[in-house]
C-alpha cells in the first residue's frame, strides 16, 4: 500500500529529482569570461562580495576588482541588495564559482572616453600625483597618463608639480599598449595661439640657445626662432647674436596647433639684409613697419591663390556647360 502511494506521488509530481537536475542543466545559462551580466549583491565580506548572477553558485568579486581606483572597503562601492553590471573575469573554479569585476568595465569605458576626447582634440585638466626622471604622472578618467618632460611647460622643478592641476592635450591614446601620453605644452600653446596671428610682432625673452636656433618665451609659451630666420646674412651660431634673458621683438611666421609649435622670425623684420647682426636696435624700432609689409605680402599671396582657385572652378563649370 505504501509503495503504491509513493508511485502515485511520483506520478503527480511528473518528474523525479534526476529529471529536475537534467532540466536545470538544460536551461541553465552558461556564463563565459568576457560577458557582462546583471547581478545583485548577496553578501559583503571584508575583502570582497558575493554576487547573485543567476548561476548555481554565487559569484565572487574581490576588492581589487571593485573599482579602477583604490578601494579600502567593499562598502565604498557596493551596497547590500544593490543590482548592477558586472564583468565575468574568470571561468568557474573547482567550487563552481565565477570571479567578477567592476574595474574591467570602468577600464573599458575609460579608454572609450579618452579616445573620444582625443578625436575631439579636447583639453582636459588633471592633477599631477607623481613625477620621475622622464616626466610626470596624472590620471585621466581613472587611467594613468604620462607627461614627458619635454612637454611640461613650467619653470618649476618637476618634483614641485605634485598636486598641481594642469591643462593637457592628448599625444597618444593606445589601449593595446596601455599608453596614454599627454602634453602640457600643447595645451598652453593652443591657448596662447587663440590670441596670436601670423604676421604679428610680439615681445619675447630669450630662454635658451641651441646650435639650430633660439627658444623665445612669449607670454608663458615657447617659440622657436630658427637660425635660418634670424637674419638674411649667414650666422654661424645664435650665440653670436643673442644672450640668454635678452628681450627682443620677433614676428610670428607659423602657428602649428597640431604640434604645439610657434615659429618666429627676426629676419623678416630687417629693413636691410644683415641689420639683425649689424644693428638689432634698428630692426626692433622698425619691427611694426616691416611686419605690416609682410602682412601685405601675405594678403596679396592669398588673394592670388584665391583667384587661381576661382579660375579653375570657372573652367570646370564651362566644361560642364559645353558637355
Amino acid at each position: 500500500m505504501v509503495n503504491q502511494l509513493e508511485k502515485e506521488r511520483e506520478t503527480d509530481i511528473g518528474f523525479s529529482h534526476e529529471d529536475f537536475a537534467a532540466l536545470l542543466d538544460k536551461y541553465d545559462y552558461h556564463f563565459s569570461p568576457g560577458d557582462t551580466v546583471a547581478g545583485t549583491v548577496f553578501s559583503l565580506e571584508p575583502r570582497g562580495a558575493l554576487i547573485d548572477i543567476g548561476a548555481k553558485t554565487a559569484a565572487y568579486i574581490p576588492i581589487q576588482e571593485m573599482s579602477i581606483n583604490r578601494v579600502e572597503s567593499p562598502d565604498e562601492v557596493l551596497q547590500a541588495n544593490e543590482t548592477r553590471e558586472f564583468f565575468i573575469l574568470t571561468d568557474e573554479n573547482e567550487d563552481g564559482q565565477l570571479t567578477l569585476s567592476i574595474r574591467r568595465i570602468e577600464y573599458m569605458r575609460a579608454w572609450e572616453r579618452v579616445r573620444q576626447l582625443q578625436q575631439e582634440d579636447a583639453t582636459v585638466r588633471s592633477g599631477v600625483f607623481a613625477t620621475n626622471r622622464g616626466g610626470a604622472l596624472v590620471r585621466i578618467e581613472g587611467l594613468r597618463g604620462f607627461i614627458p618632460g619635454s612637454h611640461i611647460s613650467t619653470r618649476k622643478p618637476k618634483e614641485d608639480l605634485v598636486g598641481e592641476d594642469l591643462p593637457l592635450k592628448f599625444l597618444e591614446v593606445d589601449e593595446e599598449r596601455n599608453r596614454l601620453v599627454l602634453s602640457h605644452r600643447r595645451a598652453l600653446v593652443e591657448r596662447k595661439m587663440n590670441g596670436l596671428q601670423v604676421g604679428e610682432v610680439v615681445l619675447g625673452t630669450v630662454r635658451g640657445l641651441k646650435p639650430y636656433g633660439a627658444f623665445i618665451d612669449i607670454g608663458g609659451v615657447s617659440g622657436l626662432l630658427h637660425i635660418s630666420e634670424i637674419s638674411h646674412d649667414h650666422i654661424d651660431t645664435p650665440h653670436s647674436v643673442f644672450n640668454v634673458n635678452d628681450e627682443i621683438k620677433v614676428m610670428i611666421i607659423d602657428l602649428d596647433a597640431e604640434r604645439g609649435r610657434i615659429s618666429l622670425s627676426t629676419k623678416q623684420l630687417e629693413p636691410e639684409p644683415g641689420d639683425m647682426v649689424k644693428n638689432p636696435d634698428l630692426v626692433f624700432d622698425k619691427a611694426e613697419e616691416m611686419a605690416e609689409k609682410y602682412r601685405e605680402q601675405l594678403r596679396q599671396q592669398q588673394a592670388a591663390a584665391q583667384q587661381v582657385t576661382e579660375d579653375v572652378e570657372y573652367v570646370d563649370d564651362s566644361d560642364d556647360m559645353e558637355a
